[in-house]
């Protein structure tokens, strides 16, 4: 009897999931994806680091007073992944517990929302910007980029703006300034193969010629965003692209590929591209820092060897261009261990550049920082005075057992 009872509620089960997958979302649920949620700015508890159990880099910088606002996804790279951010007012040294956190709520029906990815820029007039990406499921074919700024962030109880949605799609590198003013901001719309759970599978189909590696611009010091122009990367990996100017005036993006690396060409400010091909990098499947420094280098961190792929996400290392990117110097290792992805970084007024990276995000949960300059780069170790290697900025002890 007992075999049979657990046959039937099997049975119920399997039949309640079907019909949640095949019965048409109502549009109240679907708008849920593109309603603001609320910016926590006292979180409490519930987000403290003994109480979170994952960690995965978004981004860092710095105000121009000096504090660092660091931001990382606790909950998974998942449909329960959500945003938070800590501070550090000694130039990372020690770090705060978290002071913002975005936590969509779950929709009424169950189905999850979540914050996954974005970065943290400050912009040339002092404003604090967070850039997040909103949607319901995972992915649910449109998602969003939304953005807070902070006229404040040195304060002791910073006030954040109301959210603001930019476009469909995700973010997670931060925007380029040009010579000539503009902003450029790397915006990506997934592809289908990233929608889930089931019941979004067919969403949004509207916008499947839109599934690319975008660049979105502002004349007006972010008061307004345009798409400006894009490019369909073949076999990408979320694109995750980031440009620079060259000093011949063109645009160079690198995107996240299947196989790696892919590069390609604007002439004309992003407006169109060249068709992309893959670059001369080796490269896992994963998240690389390209920037262009004060100096007129340009700094790319990414995995091993410059023509090397790695097996895995290890050996996150630093180098420089005097050329725009023709040859490369140097090779700083910041972390040799398997598990250590997602680099983000800035550049302090001294030289001295910060790249935030985690470390097995589910396992040893860190958030880890690395400080260096470009002699450090071109000798090959951290040597300068206010060098330092894997600072801890965040680690989520939330059911780790005591060694």
């Amino acid at each position: 009897m007992l075999v049979v009872r657990s046959i039937v509620v099997v049975v119920a089960l399997f039949a309640t999931t079907l019909a949640f997958a095949q019965d048409p979302l109502p549009q109240s649920i679907i708008d849920l994806g593109i309603e603001p949620v609320p910016i926590i700015t006292e979180p409490g508890e519930k987000y403290t680091s003994a109480k979170l159990d994952y960690a995965m880099v978004i981004g860092i910088d710095r105000t121009p007073k000096g504090r660092l606002w660091a931001a990382w996804v606790a909950g998974g790279d998942s449909e329960k992944g959500y945003f938070c951010a800590n501070t550090s007012d000694d130039d990372g040294k020690t770090w705060s517990e978290p002071r913002l956190v975005i936590d969509p709520e779950d929709a009424p029906n169950g189905l999850a929302r979540r914050a996954l990815v974005g970065n943290f820029w400050t912009d040339p007039t002092g404003r604090l910007w967070l850039f997040y990406d909103q949607s319901l499921g995972y992915f649910d074919g449109r998602a969003g980029v939304w953005a807070i700024t902070c006229d404040n962030p040195d304060d002791a109880k910073p006030v954040w703006s109301a959210p603001r949605r930019i476009w469909h799609g995700a973010t997670l590198n931060k925007p380029l300034v040009m010579k000539n003013g503009d902003w450029l901001l790397p915006v990506s719309l997934w592809t289908r193969a990233r929608i889930g759970p089931a019941p979004l599978k067919g969403l949004f189909t509207e916008l499947d010629d839109e599934r690319m590696a975008h660049l979105f611009a502002s004349t007006d010091q972010g008061q307004t965003w345009e798409r400006r122009g894009g490019v369909l990367v073949p076999k990408s990996q979320f694109d995750e692209h980031m440009f620079v100017e060259l000093k011949d005036g063109r645009l160079w993006m690198l995107a996240r590929t299947d196989y790696g690396i892919a590069e390609t060409y604007s002439s004309d400010q992003g407006r169109t591209w060249t068709e992309p091909q893959p670059s001369k990098f080796g490269h896992t499947s994963a998240r690389f820092h390209l920037r262009r420094l004060a100096s007129g280098r340009l700094l790319f961190v990414k995995h091993g060897k410059l023509d090397e792929r790695t097996p895995k996400r290890s050996h996150l290392t630093a180098y420089l261009s005097d050329d725009d990117g023709k040859t490369w110097q140097g090779g700083l290792m910041l972390d040799e261990r398997t598990g250590v992805s997602y680099p983000d970084g800035f550049q302090h007024p001294d030289g001295t550049i910060y790249i935030l990276y985690d470390h097995n995000r589910a396992k040893d949960r860190e958030i880890l920082l690395a400080k260096f300059t470009e002699a450090d780069i071109l000798a090959g170790k951290f040597a300068s005075p206010r060098s330092a290697e894997r600072v801890m900025v965040h680690k989520a002890l939330g059911g780790l057992k005591a060694d």
